[in-house]
């Protein structure tokens, strides 16, 4: 079984899982403690994941997922089932509103963003699948600066639907009207059979 083992390939396997954690980013330090790598080796690694896109790299160096690990976990089959069934919902949800909007869900006190629509604006919120936030209770919205977010509870589920974009475009009565009809729509639709 030993020759069946590219070393190489192991080691980046160990970066990504690295990043099955709480924290959102980790540095190069904390990817060498969990990682049992040399930081010379580790920078080589993350190069390569880097490039295409399984890691990216921010401002101030820490490392975090990037969109790849999300792009290939849609391609699993309860995935595209499940998108088969919401994107439709969020399309007409954000030509209807102008706004990004999104399917939801929480894992372990995380929120995270499993699809989105954006937009065809150059003003908008760019949520992507993948990003993941901190939730404890009530309200799961994210913060953002100059801009808000809506969330609703799809009933019977563990999924949440949000509107996403600058303050003041979209009135909240109007933002929270469309998400109780889009979650009534989903609900409809046997959503409760698909895991969070």
């Amino acid at each position: 079984m030993a020759q069946d083992r590219v070393e190489a390939v192991e080691r980046a396997l160990s970066v990504m899982e690295a990043f099955d954690t709480q924290h959102e980013s980790l540095s190069l330090a904390e990817l060498a403690e969990a990682t049992t790598l040399y930081k010379s080796t580790l920078l080589r690694l993350l190069g390569s994941l880097e490039r295409y896109d399984y890691v990216q790299r921010d401002g101030r160096g820490r490392y975090r997922l990037g969109a790849t690990p999300a792009r290939l976990a849609r391609r699993h089959v309860p995935s595209r089932q499940l998108a088969s069934l919401v994107m439709p919902v969020l399309e007409r949800l954000c030509h209807d509103t102008g706004e990004t909007a999104a399917l939801l869900s929480c894992e372990e006190g995380q929120m995270e963003c499993r699809l989105s629509t954006l937009p065809d604006t150059d003003l908008r919120h760019t949520l992507r699948p993948g990003y993941r936030w901190q939730w404890r209770d009530g309200d799961p919205s994210l913060a953002l600066p100059g801009g808000t977010m809506t969330c609703q509870a799809v009933p019977d589920t563990a999924f949440w639907l949000s509107l996403s974009g600058p303050k003041g475009r979209l009135p909240a009565r109007e933002a929270r009207r469309a998400l109780q009809e889009a979650a009534t729509r989903l609900s409809q639709r046997a959503l409760q059979d698909y895991p969070s």
